[in-house]
Protein backbone atom coordinates (compact mmCIF):
# COMPACT_ATOMS: atom_id res chain seq x y z
CA UNK A 1 0.00 0.00 0.00
CA UNK A 2 1.16 3.33 -1.14
CA UNK A 3 0.49 6.52 1.53
CA UNK A 4 1.85 9.62 0.95
CA UNK A 5 1.74 13.19 2.15
CA UNK A 6 1.50 16.61 0.03
CA UNK A 7 1.78 19.91 0.74
CA UNK A 8 -0.02 21.87 -2.07
CA UNK A 9 0.50 25.35 -1.81
CA UNK A 10 -2.88 27.93 -2.19
CA UNK A 11 -5.11 25.29 -3.17
CA UNK A 12 -7.82 26.57 -2.16
CA UNK A 13 -7.42 29.53 -4.65
CA UNK A 14 -8.59 26.71 -7.32
CA UNK A 15 -12.14 26.61 -6.11
CA UNK A 16 -14.74 29.08 -6.21
CA UNK A 17 -17.11 29.89 -3.53
CA UNK A 18 -19.26 26.58 -4.50
CA UNK A 19 -16.22 24.27 -4.59
CA UNK A 20 -15.73 24.19 -7.97
CA UNK A 21 -13.21 24.24 -9.93
CA UNK A 22 -11.83 27.49 -11.78
CA UNK A 23 -9.96 26.58 -15.31
CA UNK A 24 -8.96 29.52 -16.22
CA UNK A 25 -6.18 32.03 -16.97
CA UNK A 26 -6.16 33.71 -14.09
CA UNK A 27 -3.36 33.95 -11.10
CA UNK A 28 -3.34 30.91 -8.68
CA UNK A 29 -1.74 31.32 -5.18
CA UNK A 30 1.52 30.61 -6.57
CA UNK A 31 3.82 33.75 -8.46
CA UNK A 32 3.71 33.40 -11.68
CA UNK A 33 1.40 30.48 -12.11
CA UNK A 34 -2.76 30.77 -13.83
CA UNK A 35 -5.06 28.43 -11.84
CA UNK A 36 -5.64 26.07 -15.02
CA UNK A 37 -1.77 25.10 -15.22
CA UNK A 38 -1.69 24.52 -11.54
CA UNK A 39 -4.58 22.59 -11.89
CA UNK A 40 -3.47 20.60 -14.59
CA UNK A 41 -0.46 19.98 -12.97
CA UNK A 42 -1.54 19.21 -9.63
CA UNK A 43 -3.75 16.09 -11.85
CA UNK A 44 -0.54 15.21 -13.38
CA UNK A 45 1.15 14.89 -9.64
CA UNK A 46 -1.66 13.11 -7.92
CA UNK A 47 -1.77 10.29 -11.15
CA UNK A 48 1.55 9.72 -11.69
CA UNK A 49 1.95 9.36 -7.23
CA UNK A 50 -1.05 6.81 -7.52
CA UNK A 51 -1.54 6.43 -3.76
CA UNK A 52 -4.11 4.63 -1.98
CA UNK A 53 -3.98 7.78 0.26
CA UNK A 54 -2.60 10.97 0.74
CA UNK A 55 -2.58 13.40 2.64
CA UNK A 56 -3.52 17.10 1.49
CA UNK A 57 -1.72 19.70 3.61
CA UNK A 58 -3.22 23.25 2.54
CA UNK A 59 -6.39 21.59 1.56
CA UNK A 60 -9.27 23.93 0.18
CA UNK A 61 -11.13 25.78 2.97
CA UNK A 62 -13.99 24.62 4.70
CA UNK A 63 -16.52 26.96 6.21
CA UNK A 64 -19.63 28.67 5.73
CA UNK A 65 -20.83 27.48 2.44
CA UNK A 66 -17.82 25.85 1.33
CA UNK A 67 -16.49 22.06 2.07
CA UNK A 68 -12.70 20.92 2.09
CA UNK A 69 -14.58 17.40 1.32
CA UNK A 70 -16.70 18.52 -1.66
CA UNK A 71 -14.02 20.22 -3.04
CA UNK A 72 -11.53 17.35 -3.76
CA UNK A 73 -14.29 14.55 -4.19
CA UNK A 74 -14.96 17.28 -7.12
CA UNK A 75 -11.26 17.31 -7.86
CA UNK A 76 -10.80 13.61 -7.75
CA UNK A 77 -13.91 13.02 -9.98
CA UNK A 78 -12.81 15.86 -12.83
CA UNK A 79 -9.14 13.72 -13.21
CA UNK A 80 -10.65 9.98 -12.59
CA UNK A 81 -8.51 9.76 -9.88
CA UNK A 82 -8.86 6.34 -7.89
CA UNK A 83 -8.30 8.41 -4.99
CA UNK A 84 -12.51 8.97 -5.18
CA UNK A 85 -13.40 9.90 -1.84
CA UNK A 86 -12.11 12.35 0.99
CA UNK A 87 -12.41 13.17 4.90
CA UNK A 88 -11.41 16.29 6.77
CA UNK A 89 -11.23 16.97 10.40
CA UNK A 90 -11.74 20.28 12.34
CA UNK A 91 -11.73 23.62 10.30
CA UNK A 92 -9.07 25.82 10.65
CA UNK A 93 -8.92 29.81 10.33
CA UNK A 94 -6.56 30.26 7.34
CA UNK A 95 -8.08 28.98 4.94
CA UNK A 96 -5.51 25.84 5.09
CA UNK A 97 -6.98 22.77 5.79
CA UNK A 98 -5.94 19.00 6.46
CA UNK A 99 -7.50 16.52 4.74
CA UNK A 100 -7.00 12.63 3.52
CA UNK A 101 -7.97 11.81 -0.47
CA UNK A 102 -8.27 7.72 -0.25
CA UNK A 103 -9.28 4.79 -2.36
CA UNK A 104 -12.26 3.51 -0.82
CA UNK A 105 -11.43 0.20 -2.10
CA UNK A 106 -8.15 0.27 -0.85
CA UNK A 107 -9.12 1.26 2.57
CA UNK A 108 -11.67 3.32 5.05
CA UNK A 109 -10.65 5.95 6.87
CA UNK A 110 -12.99 8.01 9.17
CA UNK A 111 -12.40 11.26 11.45
CA UNK A 112 -11.86 10.21 14.99
CA UNK A 113 -10.19 12.91 17.50
CA UNK A 114 -8.62 12.16 21.27
CA UNK A 115 -8.54 14.38 24.20
CA UNK A 116 -10.98 16.53 25.77
CA UNK A 117 -11.90 19.84 24.89
CA UNK A 118 -10.63 22.83 26.79
CA UNK A 119 -11.13 26.71 27.81
CA UNK A 120 -9.51 29.69 27.22
CA UNK A 121 -7.18 28.36 29.87
CA UNK A 122 -5.83 25.23 28.18
CA UNK A 123 -4.66 22.01 29.30
CA UNK A 124 -1.24 20.31 29.66
CA UNK A 125 -2.30 17.03 29.52
CA UNK A 126 -2.96 16.28 25.40
CA UNK A 127 -6.01 18.24 24.96
CA UNK A 128 -8.55 17.67 22.06
CA UNK A 129 -6.68 19.61 18.95
CA UNK A 130 -9.44 21.71 18.43
CA UNK A 131 -8.80 23.30 21.64
CA UNK A 132 -5.41 25.22 23.55
CA UNK A 133 -2.49 23.43 24.72
CA UNK A 134 -0.81 25.39 28.01
CA UNK A 135 2.88 24.88 28.06
CA UNK A 136 5.56 27.05 30.31
CA UNK A 137 8.72 27.32 28.45
CA UNK A 138 11.56 26.65 29.87
CA UNK A 139 13.23 29.84 32.11
CA UNK A 140 9.55 31.43 32.08
CA UNK A 141 6.94 31.57 34.13
CA UNK A 142 3.98 32.76 32.86
CA UNK A 143 2.29 29.68 31.28
CA UNK A 144 1.78 30.12 26.80
CA UNK A 145 -1.45 28.98 25.87
CA UNK A 146 -1.38 27.94 22.49
CA UNK A 147 -3.80 26.49 20.08
CA UNK A 148 -3.13 24.81 16.12
CA UNK A 149 -4.64 26.98 13.45
CA UNK A 150 -4.53 23.71 11.58
CA UNK A 151 -5.99 21.25 13.59
CA UNK A 152 -4.27 17.78 13.20
CA UNK A 153 -6.92 15.34 11.35
CA UNK A 154 -7.22 12.16 13.48
CA UNK A 155 -8.10 9.21 11.47
CA UNK A 156 -9.20 5.57 12.21
CA UNK A 157 -7.79 3.56 8.92
CA UNK A 158 -8.80 0.03 8.23
CA UNK A 159 -6.93 -1.53 5.38
CA UNK A 160 -8.48 -3.64 2.91
CA UNK A 161 -5.71 -6.51 4.26
CA UNK A 162 -7.39 -5.96 7.48
CA UNK A 163 -4.86 -3.85 9.20
CA UNK A 164 -6.62 -1.28 11.92
CA UNK A 165 -3.69 1.87 12.59
CA UNK A 166 -4.18 5.54 13.86
CA UNK A 167 -2.64 8.28 11.65
CA UNK A 168 -2.69 12.07 12.20
CA UNK A 169 -2.26 14.32 9.67
CA UNK A 170 -0.50 17.76 11.23
CA UNK A 171 1.01 20.96 9.79
CA UNK A 172 2.64 22.70 12.43
CA UNK A 173 2.97 26.25 12.84
CA UNK A 174 6.03 28.27 10.87
CA UNK A 175 9.03 29.68 12.77
CA UNK A 176 9.51 31.80 9.73
CA UNK A 177 9.08 35.83 11.11
CA UNK A 178 6.61 36.95 8.71
CA UNK A 179 5.31 40.13 9.58
CA UNK A 180 8.31 41.60 10.54
CA UNK A 181 9.14 45.02 9.15
CA UNK A 182 12.39 45.23 10.17
CA UNK A 183 15.68 43.40 10.88
CA UNK A 184 15.18 44.26 14.35
CA UNK A 185 12.17 42.59 14.80
CA UNK A 186 12.90 39.17 13.54
CA UNK A 187 15.03 37.98 16.17
CA UNK A 188 11.68 38.98 18.62
CA UNK A 189 9.43 36.37 16.19
CA UNK A 190 11.58 34.15 15.74
CA UNK A 191 11.61 33.04 19.47
CA UNK A 192 8.13 33.98 19.24
CA UNK A 193 7.16 31.51 16.61
CA UNK A 194 9.93 28.70 17.82
CA UNK A 195 8.27 28.62 21.45
CA UNK A 196 4.73 27.86 19.66
CA UNK A 197 6.07 25.69 17.60
CA UNK A 198 7.99 23.99 20.09
CA UNK A 199 4.52 23.76 22.53
CA UNK A 200 2.61 22.15 19.49
CA UNK A 201 4.98 19.37 18.75
CA UNK A 202 5.13 18.73 22.38
CA UNK A 203 1.06 18.42 22.21
CA UNK A 204 0.99 16.15 19.83
CA UNK A 205 3.81 14.19 20.91
CA UNK A 206 1.92 13.94 23.78
CA UNK A 207 -1.06 12.01 21.84
CA UNK A 208 1.63 10.01 20.19
CA UNK A 209 2.66 8.67 23.32
CA UNK A 210 -0.52 7.83 24.14
CA UNK A 211 -1.21 6.03 20.73
CA UNK A 212 2.58 3.65 21.51
CA UNK A 213 1.04 3.23 24.93
CA UNK A 214 -1.89 1.81 23.45
CA UNK A 215 -0.13 -0.75 21.12
CA UNK A 216 -1.59 1.14 18.17
CA UNK A 217 0.53 1.00 14.99
CA UNK A 218 0.59 4.55 14.34
CA UNK A 219 1.50 6.88 11.27
CA UNK A 220 1.93 10.67 11.66
CA UNK A 221 2.41 12.43 8.44
CA UNK A 222 2.10 16.03 7.21
CA UNK A 223 4.50 19.58 6.91
CA UNK A 224 6.46 19.94 10.41
CA UNK A 225 7.40 23.09 8.74
CA UNK A 226 10.91 22.27 10.56
CA UNK A 227 13.89 19.74 10.66
CA UNK A 228 17.43 19.01 11.80
CA UNK A 229 18.60 21.86 9.36
CA UNK A 230 15.90 24.60 9.72
CA UNK A 231 16.47 25.66 13.44
CA UNK A 232 18.38 28.35 11.51
CA UNK A 233 16.83 31.19 10.02
CA UNK A 234 18.08 34.55 9.50
CA UNK A 235 21.52 33.62 10.95
CA UNK A 236 19.91 32.97 14.02
CA UNK A 237 19.99 29.91 16.18
CA UNK A 238 16.93 29.09 17.83
CA UNK A 239 17.18 27.20 21.16
CA UNK A 240 16.00 23.68 22.35
CA UNK A 241 15.27 20.56 20.15
CA UNK A 242 13.61 21.20 16.46
CA UNK A 243 9.51 19.75 16.09
CA UNK A 244 11.10 16.90 14.33
CA UNK A 245 13.22 16.00 17.10
CA UNK A 246 10.16 16.40 19.28
CA UNK A 247 7.87 14.24 17.10
CA UNK A 248 9.95 11.44 16.69
CA UNK A 249 11.10 10.76 19.89
CA UNK A 250 14.80 11.77 19.39
CA UNK A 251 17.17 10.30 21.90
CA UNK A 252 14.35 8.09 23.84
CA UNK A 253 14.29 4.63 23.78
CA UNK A 254 13.74 2.68 20.27
CA UNK A 255 10.37 1.78 21.48
CA UNK A 256 9.84 4.93 21.90
CA UNK A 257 10.84 6.69 18.53
CA UNK A 258 8.77 7.53 15.15
CA UNK A 259 11.13 6.71 12.21
CA UNK A 260 11.41 8.37 8.63
CA UNK A 261 14.50 7.27 6.75
CA UNK A 262 14.70 10.66 5.46
CA UNK A 263 14.86 12.42 8.82
CA UNK A 264 17.09 9.86 9.94
CA UNK A 265 19.64 10.37 7.10
CA UNK A 266 19.38 14.39 7.51
CA UNK A 267 19.65 13.90 11.59
CA UNK A 268 22.84 12.45 11.16
CA UNK A 269 24.37 16.15 9.79
CA UNK A 270 27.29 17.14 7.78
CA UNK A 271 28.95 15.67 5.42
CA UNK A 272 25.64 13.57 5.02
CA UNK A 273 23.62 14.55 1.97
CA UNK A 274 20.81 16.56 3.04
CA UNK A 275 17.07 15.54 1.82
CA UNK A 276 14.85 18.23 0.90
CA UNK A 277 11.11 18.19 0.10
CA UNK A 278 10.33 22.11 -0.30
CA UNK A 279 11.98 24.73 -2.94
CA UNK A 280 11.44 28.29 -2.01
CA UNK A 281 12.02 31.29 -4.20
CA UNK A 282 14.08 33.67 -1.70
CA UNK A 283 12.88 36.90 -3.82
CA UNK A 284 15.79 39.33 -2.54
CA UNK A 285 18.20 37.21 -3.06
CA UNK A 286 17.13 35.54 -6.58
CA UNK A 287 17.81 31.93 -5.57
CA UNK A 288 15.82 29.31 -4.42
CA UNK A 289 16.13 27.82 -0.53
CA UNK A 290 15.67 24.31 0.35
CA UNK A 291 14.47 22.39 3.13
CA UNK A 292 13.17 19.27 4.59
CA UNK A 293 10.10 19.79 5.84
CA UNK A 294 7.67 16.72 4.99
CA UNK A 295 7.68 13.49 6.83
CA UNK A 296 5.80 10.51 7.28
CA UNK A 297 6.36 9.13 10.60
CA UNK A 298 6.13 5.54 11.29
CA UNK A 299 6.29 3.50 14.67
CA UNK A 300 8.28 1.13 15.68
CA UNK A 301 6.22 -1.56 14.76
CA UNK A 302 5.92 -0.97 11.29
CA UNK A 303 9.15 -0.82 10.59
CA UNK A 304 8.66 -4.74 10.17
CA UNK A 305 6.05 -4.36 7.34
CA UNK A 306 8.83 -3.68 4.68
CA UNK A 307 8.69 0.39 4.39
CA UNK A 308 9.95 2.10 1.98
CA UNK A 309 10.41 5.56 1.71
CA UNK A 310 10.43 8.46 -1.32
CA UNK A 311 10.06 12.17 -2.08
CA UNK A 312 9.19 12.96 -5.48
CA UNK A 313 11.31 15.83 -5.96
CA UNK A 314 12.12 16.85 -9.36
CA UNK A 315 16.14 17.50 -9.45
CA UNK A 316 16.56 14.43 -6.72
CA UNK A 317 14.56 11.71 -7.99
CA UNK A 318 16.17 10.12 -10.91
CA UNK A 319 12.81 8.47 -12.23
CA UNK A 320 11.02 12.28 -11.44
CA UNK A 321 13.81 14.18 -13.34
CA UNK A 322 13.67 11.69 -16.47
CA UNK A 323 9.73 12.05 -16.89
CA UNK A 324 9.57 15.81 -18.15
CA UNK A 325 6.29 16.20 -18.02
CA UNK A 326 6.24 15.28 -14.25
CA UNK A 327 9.14 17.43 -13.80
CA UNK A 328 7.50 20.47 -14.69
CA UNK A 329 4.46 19.78 -12.80
CA UNK A 330 6.08 18.67 -10.21
CA UNK A 331 7.72 22.56 -10.15
CA UNK A 332 4.50 24.45 -11.03
CA UNK A 333 1.70 22.69 -8.66
CA UNK A 334 3.51 23.42 -5.68
CA UNK A 335 6.44 25.01 -3.41
CA UNK A 336 6.04 21.33 -1.96
CA UNK A 337 6.93 17.82 -3.59
CA UNK A 338 4.88 14.70 -2.13
CA UNK A 339 6.77 12.15 -0.19
CA UNK A 340 5.53 8.63 -0.09
CA UNK A 341 5.94 5.11 2.02
CA UNK A 342 5.01 2.12 0.44
CA UNK A 343 4.58 -0.45 3.10
CA UNK A 344 3.09 -4.14 3.42
CA UNK A 345 -0.26 -3.14 5.52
Amino acid sequence: MRLATYNVEWFDALFDEADQLIEDDGPSGRQGVSRVDQIASIAIVLTALDADAVLIVEAPDHGGARSTVAALEGFAARFDLRTSRAVAGYASDSQQEIALLYDPARLQARHDPRGQPTGKRGSAQAPRFDSAFRWVPPGEETPLIVPFARPPLELDLLTVGGTRLRMIGVHIKSMAPHGAHDAGQIPRLLAENRRKQQAQSLWLRQRIDAHLDEGMPLIVLGDLNDGPRNGRLAGHAQPGPTALEIVMGAGRPGHERLHDRHAVQALRGPPTAAPSSARFLVADEAHYFSALLDYVLISPDLMAREPRWRIWHPFDDPACYHAPELREALLTASDHFPVSLDIAI
